[in-house]
Formats: structure tokens, sequence, C-alpha cells
């Protein structure tokens, strides 16, 4: 992972060498974290920091440089976004999902010469478009439908967990679309958040991750022209392209939980050396050290595997291992950094509880751990996982 990139200062896509993207936020860290605390108190999505990262360069950091970006790569995006999440859970976790949609398409740019995603990474550098994604509940067997008419589709859905829905540009969808054989295919396109026919709908009351703003967004026949269809695939099966998604995007959606594990430990570490040590204290500081140590090295065997360059059910099983690695143990970090501060970790006014709260949402991305468990499995004893999910 390189220590600098080339950006594009505001105003367009001419370039110039300035710091990496961890370098940038690191200068970002005392305002996200100053804001913090107001909006997971009043559920308030962090728009003010989006204005920050876009006034910053983030949002084309993962751009290629040849198409106006910042030419950063998918470790060095996912160490942007684990420093942001010391400072706000939200922030980091919000635009992860903005980032891996950047990354994505980049990534198909780079490795495997997709001329067909150069005008959505040229307009995201040039106009710094947010790129959404409605995640979870667009995985592998779609959701919403899509009826063949004239010239395209009309588009009747309900997308829940859209982070960051109020600042987005273009939802990076699919809706599932039945043929006269009664075959469900999905078919996957942008949504234009500014279109008439899409609304977002103020549903984010959650006891974690308050400000990401990660609303329901609605279509209402909403018109996608056959001209604006990415890819077709068939619904509830793994499709190559899902493969790619699957490996690219969560290592960087698990940075943001690896660094409110990581902030959680430190703001642990600073209340119990307020107390003289004891032989508890020092076991739990140990075990929660321990625990962490596994996140991280579960999270660079994500990036490991990602730097293959080689998408498949095997990456995704790799990368579905460390996600579940992640989560498991950076939510037992949490759990020994609330034990460990005592008392004090009880207060808002530490920080502590909030990342206990916001590391919960660690658990609810795909894979889970049911289905994560089964993939491998039947990856281990040569079985298909085609509809595994």
């Amino acid at each position: 992972m390189s220590n600098a990139s080339t950006y594009p200062m505001s105003g367009g896509p001419a370039a110039v060498s300035i710091a990496s993207p961890a370098a940038i936020v690191r200068e970002l860290l005392p305002t996200l974290a100053e804001r913090a605390e107001h909006f997971d108190e009043t559920d308030r999505f962090v728009a003010e920091n989006y204005a920050l990262l876009k006034e910053a360069g983030l949002v084309e950091a993962g751009v290629p440089t040849e198409l106006g970006g910042g030419g950063a790569d998918v470790a060095e995006l996912a160490e942007m976004l684990r420093i942001m999440a010391h400072a706000c859970g939200s922030t980091a976790l919000a635009f992860s999902m903005h980032t891996h949609q950047v990354a994505i398409p980049a990534w198909r740019w780079r490795h495997q010469n997709v001329a067909a995603v150069e005008p959505l990474l040229k307009r995201v550098a040039s106009e710094r478009l947010i790129l959404l994604s409605s995640g979870g509940s667009d995985w592998i067997g779609g959701s919403g439908t899509a009826v063949k008419t004239d010239g395209g589709y009309r588009v009747t859905a309900r997308k829940v967990f859209t982070s960051g829905a109020e600042a987005g540009d273009l939802l990076m969808t699919g809706a599932v679309c039945e043929d006269e054989y009664g075959v469900l295919s999905v078919i996957h396109f942008g949504a234009p958040m500014q279109a008439s026919e899409v609304r977002v709908v103020n549903t984010w009351r959650t006891l974690g991750m308050r400000g990401t703003g990660s609303q329901d967004v609605v279509f209402e026949e909403l018109f996608v022209p056959d001209k604006s269809i990415s890819f077709v695939r068939k619904a509830g099966e793994w499709h190559p392209v899902f493969q790619i998604i699957a490996t690219i995007a969560f290592p960087l959606i698990y940075a943001a939980y690896l660094g409110v594990a990581e902030s959680a430990r430190d703001i642990a570490v600073q209340l119990a050396k307020r107390k003289e040590p004891t032989s508890y204290s020092l076991d739990l500081a140990g075990r929660m050290d321990t625990s962490l140590r596994a996140a991280q090295l579960a999270h660079r065997w994500m990036l490991e595997t990602v730097a293959r360059n080689a998408p498949s059910a095997e990456t995704v099983n790799e990368v579905m291992i460390g996600r579940s690695l992640v989560a498991e143990h950076a939510i037992r970090t949490v759990e020994l950094a609330m034990e460990l501060s005592g008392g004090a970790g009880f207060y808002r006014r530490n920080g502590l509880e909030r990342r206990f709260r916001d590391i919960q949402g660690a658990r609810f991305h795909p894979l889970q751990a049911g289905p994560q468990a089964r993939y491998a499995g039947a990856m281990a004893l040569g079985q298909p996982v085609t509809q595994i999910y």
C-alpha cells in the first residue's frame, strides 16, 4: 500500500500530487469527532461531514487517475475508512457504501478493461457524485419488481438500509423481472435519486450507527430505459459480477467496524489508567488487545485476498470468513473495553457506549453467520455454493 496518491483538487479532473486519503482524513478527525455525539443523539444524517469529505476530495479518491480521480486502491481506501471510524463510525460506515460503489467499477476498469464504467467514474470525479448502495436489501435474491415495457422497465420497489440516502445522486440497485416462462432475473441499474418517482422514507431509528441516514428508498413506477441496464443475472444465484462486488466491498465496509473497535480500545485504556491496575484489569486489557489483534489480522487477510485481483467463489469464501472473524472479534473487543472501563464506560460523555452500540451493526451485513458458515462448509466439502447467500 503506497503512502501517497494523486488527488484532484476541487473544481474538476485536473490532478495534482497531494496526501494519501488516510493523511487527508487524519486532518479532518477533530471536526468529525466533535460532531459525532450530536449526530448520534439526534438521529441526524452526517450531512455536514459528507460536505467536508467532498471538499477534501475524498469522494473521487477511488477513481483511477486517468479518469480524473485519486487512484487509491482498495487497501488505501480501507485505511481511510478505518481511521475515519475512530472519530465517527456513522460517517465511516455510510461513506464506505459510496466508496465501494466507486471501487468496484474502478477495479473492473483497471483489471477487466470494462470501458462501459468509464462514464460513471468520470462523473464521480468531475461532478463529485455520491453513489448509494441498497446493500443487504438487494443481495443475491434481489428485491422489487421490474415490468418490461416499451424501451425499458417500470420498477416498483422499497430499498431498505440505504445509507446516506439524503445525500445520494445515484442508487446502484436492481429489481426482479419475471419472463413469460416464469423465470426470474435481476436487472441492475443506477436510479437517479432526483427522479419524481423516487422518494426517501425516514425510517432510521436504530440502536447504533444512527448518523448513517440508512433510510428506505421507494420507487413508484420508475422508468428505467434499456440503455441504463448495466447487466442482467439470474435471481437467487451468485453471478461473476457479484463475486467481484463481495470480494471488494466487504473489506471496505468492515474497515469501519475495525476502526470503531480500535477507538473503543483506546478509550477503555485511557479510562482504566485513571485507577491502579489489578490482576483483573490486566487480564481484561490483555484479552481486549488479543481480540482486537484477531480482528486486525482477519481484516488484513481480507485485503490480501482482494490483492489477488481474481474474484471468484474462492475469494468470496476467504473474504466472508474474514468478515465473520472481524465482526466476532471487533464486537468482543468492545465488550471487553466496556468491562475494562468499569462504570465510566456507562457514561455517554466518554464515547464508549456509542461505540458499543455502533459495533452491533457488524452482525447484520451479508453473509451473516449462518449463510457464511454454510458457504465455507460447502467449499470445504466440494459442494456447490451457487445458491448459498
